[in-house]
């Protein structure tokens, strides 16, 4: 049985394990960003968190989410995700030790490998 999740409607092929690591990121992204920008600006420090939760919440691209307010094309919701991985990764290595941002960078090299086949169906939309 496949673990990608593509229905009739041609929906993204995006599978549990991409959907993990990416969620897991997103949420890395979320905390350590804040984390680190909150001894430069408290209010960058929480526009960071509107910026990163926000966007992808908004923009999404027909077929890939199941809700999202403003129809993108693929690409974009391609960069809203490296968005993620980079606060994500350049955040750990600024706010915390590092073998935690070790651990991230790790985690964002494997969110990207099981993100190809989604991006690459976002490619054409």
């Amino acid at each position: 049985m496949s673990n990608q999740r593509t229905g009739p409607g041609g929906e993204s092929p995006d599978s549990r394990l991409a959907s993990v690591l990416r969620f897991s990121t997103e949420l890395v992204a979320w905390v350590a960003t804040p984390w680190a920008l909150w001894s430069l600006s408290v209010p960058l420090a929480l526009l960071s968190v509107v910026v990163l939760i926000g966007l992808p919440t908004v923009f999404t691209t027909p077929g890939d989410k199941a809700h999202g307010m403003i129809p993108v094309p693929g690409a974009v919701t391609v960069v809203l995700v490296l968005m993620q991985l980079a606060a994500a990764v350049v955040s750990a290595w600024t706010a915390w030790s590092a073998p935690v941002a070790i651990v991230v960078s790790l985690l964002a090299v494997a969110c990207v490998v099981t993100e190809i086949p989604r991006w690459r169906w976002l490619a054409v939309r």
